[in-house]
């Protein structure tokens, strides 16, 4: 358990920034390039006969996919650290947010846990079923 003498009461504007929006980025984010991709790789194509994209766009989207999920994850455990850090509660179970900054850390490790599984439930279809069946 923390000790309320012992618990800083001031982070840094970075590092609390980005424990709580940087796993909602990712997640816009992952839709926006998930959206150009398909459009790029099955839209140019369908006019001439059915829609396959190349085998490298499959490969390219896990790759983003995987990245911005482990920059959900680091941004979740940038809050966490945050919030043990800010709060002198030891457990998630009685937590409050006091004040700004142990609010926004807080919010931060359930926004990416959310949105962790949001990018995980996005990736899904790819392993699935075919990139440009999965756009029609």
């Amino acid at each position: 358990m923390n000790d309320p003498a012992k618990t800083r009461q001031h982070v840094s504007p970075a590092r609390l920034w980005f424990g709580f929006a940087g796993s909602a980025a990712s997640w816009i984010a992952l839709g926006i390039i998930d959206l150009l991709i398909t459009w790029q790789s099955c839209l140019g194509k369908e006019q001439y006969g059915g829609a396959h994209p190349e085998p490298g766009v499959k490969v390219l989207y896990l790759v983003v996919t995987l990245v911005l999920l482990v920059t959900a994850v680091s941004a979740g455990r940038v809050s966490f650290r945050n919030w043990r850090e800010l709060s002198p509660s030891g457990s998630l179970a009685h937590a409050e947010g006091r004040g700004r900054e142990e609010y926004m850390a807080l919010i931060g490790v359930f926004v990416s846990c959310t949105l962790g599984i949001g990018i995980v439930l996005l990736g899904i279809p790819l392993a699935i079923l075919d990139l440009c069946v999965r756009a029609r």
